[in-house]
């Protein structure tokens, strides 16, 4: 006899005495992602008691929670029953976020090598980088540092095989089949093609983040006046 089949295709994991790991695969895709932000809109608007935080990224969701008032296994059956009813609660939609991006010379240092390693002129580098639309998958590595995909295959590249000690804020990297914006000065090894002047990280900002999980970023390209003048206006 077969055993029963489990309707909750999701794996759980105890990644540590207080934190349960849900994933719903392994794979960067949108659908992916739609569960895993389903299931944080439902966690967010009905809260399982003792829980702290909740950490979404591409295919997972971390959850932290007080070990002395819960366990690994009651957290995981009222995810489950969450994931049984996840076809009724739906994450709120994102925003279109348009990011002026000035593409190449010292801001984008590594936009000349890449378009060479992709046999690609730099017009088409820039055109292709920039008239993708990509969703914004979590937020991470640092406060504000947003995580965006899928990078069209013709210009996804590994990041450098030595990381640099200083990207500057607003840097804007690819790496792999991501692309991502450094919010502030910390080390990096993305391949950078451009920077932006918009402040991506700000304390007396509500909310401090420019961007969130479930927005839509579309860069558009800029010259270096252009850059100057937002910066100016921004700062």
């Amino acid at each position: 006899m077969e055993p029963p089949t489990d309707p909750v295709d999701a794996r759980f994991q105890a990644a540590s005495d207080q934190t349960l790991l849900v994933s719903f695969g392994d794979r960067i895709a949108a659908e992916t992602h739609d569960r895993v932000r389903s299931l944080l809109a439902s966690l967010q608007d009905a809260p399982i008691a003792a829980t702290r935080n909740l950490h979404p990224a591409y295919c997972s969701l971390l959850i932290k929670f007080d070990p002395l008032r819960t366990t690994h296994e009651a957290i995981e059956r009222e995810v489950r029953d969450r994931i049984v009813r996840q076809d009724t609660t739906t994450a709120a939609a994102g925003r279109q976020v348009e990011i002026p991006l000035c593409y190449g010379g010292e801001f984008g240092p590594d936009l000349a090598p890449l378009a060479e390693l992709r046999h690609l002129s730099i017009d088409d580098l820039i055109r292709t980088h920039s008239q993708a639309a990509y969703t914004v998958y979590f937020l991470g590595f640092v406060p504000g540092f947003a995580y965006l995909g899928t990078v069209p295959d013709t210009i996804a590249a590994p990041r450098l095989s030595s990381p640099r000690r200083r990207v500057e804020a607003g840097s804007v990297g690819i790496a792999g089949r991501q692309t991502g914006i450094y919010p502030c000065a910390v080390p990096g090894g993305w391949r950078l093609i451009g920077r932006t002047p918009l402040p991506l990280f700000r304390i007396d900002r509500q909310p401090m983040a420019l961007l969130a999980p479930g927005d839509e970023v579309r860069f558009r390209p800029i010259c270096g006046d252009e850059f100057v003048r937002i910066k100016e206006a921004d700062g």
